[in-house]
């Protein structure tokens, strides 16, 4: 049985809730990432996807790419478990529509498991 801990990834991106939403396109193009999570303080605020850069920039102003990533992410994210299994995890990420996941151990940001994650640890059977 996989568990989230053996396909989760311990490299994070961060940036701060007032980092532009240019600034943290950059950072995700620069890193090959779908998404970024939001840190203040050393707790996180909030997750900041693909998704949240198009909307940004979908409105008739240019002022999606200088706005903060506070104004656009997903406050309160939720998150799993690295003792979850990879079934568990990809239930959640369907359900809620998302295709990111943080991975919370006792209150403290440990990873990230994405789909692509998830579909790698079956393909390796």
């Amino acid at each position: 049985m996989t568990l989230v801990r053996d396909v989760m990834s311990e490299e994070l991106l961060t940036v701060e809730p007032t980092t532009t939403v240019l600034g943290a396109a950059r950072k995700m193009f620069a890193r090959r990432a779908g998404s970024a999570l939001v840190v203040k303080g050393g707790e996180v605020e909030g997750i900041f996807t693909e998704r949240d850069i198009m909307r940004a920039l979908s409105g008739e102003a240019d002022t999606g790419r200088g706005s903060h990533v506070a104004n656009w992410m997903t406050p309160s994210p939720v998150t799993i478990s690295p003792d979850a299994t990879a079934g568990e995890a990809l239930d959640v990420m369907l359900n809620g529509g998302f295709r990111q996941l943080p991975v919370m151990e006792a209150d403290r940001l440990v990873g990230i498991v994405s789909m692509r994650d998830l579909a790698k640890s079956i393909q390796k059977r």
